[in-house]
């Protein structure tokens, strides 16, 4: 591993402890493709969050656009321990279609809530969903739409751990909060995934590597669909030794 997938890892070790655990047990080939990957997801996620300066957050995102413009162009691209190694494992196709990832994460900049359900909908496409399929193209993946529906049902699941904090951060983050509301996405997204699941059928151990970053989504979105208050009260996680046995029999099982 050289220095900069190294630097990547400890990125996504230090911002997404649970997508590292889940690329720790892929292929170490496949590793050294998905830690710049998602080293520059936990960089754009954060960029919004480190400053109140809305003109500074956007200047931040802007950076990555131009970045990954470079890596569409196929010229050179600027000397960065995360944009260097992307841009020997993008495609341009790929790098351009990440800008959609980009443009979504403005709307944790701003406190404007999502105009509505089509709206809130296509960020999970535009961000989780577009960022699965990304990855699982790199592992060889070809029927990347249904790839896409699983992280759009993984980007929910996420979506329902981090509304206590979008809250407190005074952002809106449902379009209705309601209880029932709560519980039909939930439901909603488990059919999703069950349906994406069938149509992907038995899949290589690279391409069920990749699958596996969503595989806490299923319990979380049980969890909300039984209990929605728990979405509320952070109470949507199994324990950490649960967590990580079941990645570990999935990752033994070739599963996701």
């Amino acid at each position: 591993m050289d220095a900069d997938i190294a630097a990547c890892a400890g990125i996504v070790e230090k911002g997404d402890p649970d997508r590292f655990l889940a690329i720790m047990s892929a292929p170490v080939a496949l590793r050294e493709k998905l830690f710049p990957l998602y080293a520059m997801n936990v960089e754009v996620a954060r960029a919004p969050w480190v400053t109140e300066e809305s003109m500074i957050a956007e200047m931040r995102l802007q950076w990555w656009r131009d970045a990954l413009a470079e890596i569409a162009a196929g010229g050179e691209v600027r000397r960065h321990e995360v944009a260097t190694p992307l841009a020997r494992i993008l495609t341009p196709t790929q790098a351009q279609s990440l800008d959609a990832l980009i443009e979504a994460r403005r709307w944790d900049i701003y406190r404007d809530p999502f105009e509505d359900e089509d709206a809130f909908q296509s960020h999970f496409s535009a961000t989780a969903g577009q960022l699965l399929m990304v990855a699982a193209e790199v592992a060889g993946a070809t029927d990347l739409e249904s790839v896409r529906k699983v992280g759009e049902v993984d980007g929910l699941a996420r979506w329902f751990l981090a509304i206590p904090a979008l809250e407190a951060a005074g952002r809106i983050p449902l379009v209705d909060g309601r209880a029932e509301t709560v519980r039909t996405l939930a439901l909603d997204a488990l059919k999703k995934r069950r349906t994406a699941r069938r149509k992907l059928g038995r899949q290589n151990k690279e391409v069920c590597a990749v699958l596996r970053l969503t595989w806490q989504s299923e319990a979380i979105l049980k969890r909300a669909a039984k209990n929605p208050d728990a979405v509320a009260k952070s109470d949507l996680r199994n324990g950490e030794f649960q967590n990580k046995f079941s990645l570990l029999w999935k990752s033994f099982n070739a599963k996701w």
